[in-house]
């Protein structure tokens, strides 16, 4: 974590355009005590990712979320997979994926300026590149955009603010399997043109979902990070893990973090957890 640490100081500026706000929101009431819950193919697995994802998160304070997909092993793990977030820039894994869907159904290219917004907007977390491609595309292709991809629970933010759309882990595992996996929402060339950026996340922000993940993986990794009134730290973090034998994504959402680190630990301490169950001999 002392690396991870390091990165804070430049990690905020480009964490969500969103302001601090005093007061909260309609948040969901969160279930009493939700437990870890897995399915897997791979004898003993789901057990282990369950006690363990569990161990990981005994000792925070944070309301989590988490979801994993493992294709290998055809795994699945869920935590509080409903329950809402403010996104902070995770949305920005949406906004890319709205932007792709839109051009493929107008039959045509990215523009040499969106795919510099695009570049910018994963790869840096730039907020104003967001913000220009947000208002560009507009909420109601937006919204046509989440239907088409069956993320039913995703509310866009209001009022251009896009840091403050609603997310969950289930519907960010739904964005993760159609950037990972072939489907009719995304083409081929866009799914691997969002892979593709998410792995050149720039140093500074390549913490969270990544700590833990076996050499052998290349990973796709987007955060999120935003300090409000009302839940704190919300730490996001939504990664992709391919190549070598590996095809897994892994969704972990977190407020209630009193600070920015602690979201952190938090979700690289599950990341740790579920790298080490899929890959037990790495």
């Amino acid at each position: 974590m002392q690396a991870s640490r390091r990165v804070l100081a430049a990690a905020i500026v480009a964490g969500t355009a969103a302001p601090v706000f005093v007061g909260a929101g309609a948040a969901d009431a969160v279930a009493a005590a939700p437990r870890v819950k897995c399915s897997s193919e791979k004898a003993g697995l789901a057990a282990k990712l369950q006690r363990d994802i569990t161990t990981a998160l005994s000792g925070s304070k944070a309301i989590t979320a988490v979801s994993l997909h493992d294709r290998t092993t055809d795994t699945v793990c869920t935590l509080r997979a409903d329950q809402r977030f403010d996104s902070a820039s995770t949305v920005k894994v949406t906004v890319l994926a709205a932007l792709l869907w839109d051009v493929n159904r107008h039959d045509r290219h990215l523009t040499t300026r969106e795919a510099e917004l695009a570049t910018s907007m994963i790869t840096k977390s730039d907020n104003d590149a967001t913000t220009a491609l947000w208002r560009q595309l507009g909420v109601p292709k937006i919204k046509n955009f989440l239907s088409a991809a069956d993320m039913t629970r995703t509310v866009p933010g209001s009022n251009g603010h896009w840091g403050l759309t609603q997310i969950t882990a289930g519907d960010e595992q739904k964005l993760m399997n159609l950037i990972t996996g072939g489907n009719r929402v995304l083409s081929d060339k866009a799914r691997a043109y969002a892979l593709k950026l998410m792995n050149k996340v720039v140093p500074s922000q390549r913490w969270g979902t990544p700590a833990g993940a076996p050499s052998s993986a290349v990973p796709h990794v987007k955060n999120g990070w935003l300090s409000r009134a009302a839940h704190g730290w919300r730490v996001h973090g939504l990664g992709a893990f391919t190549g070598g034998g590996h095809d897994y994504t892994i969704t972990v959402l977190t407020h209630d973090n009193e600070t920015m680190a602690a979201g952190i630990d938090t979700t690289e301490a599950v990341a740790r957890a579920i790298h080490k169950g899929l890959n037990p001999t790495a």
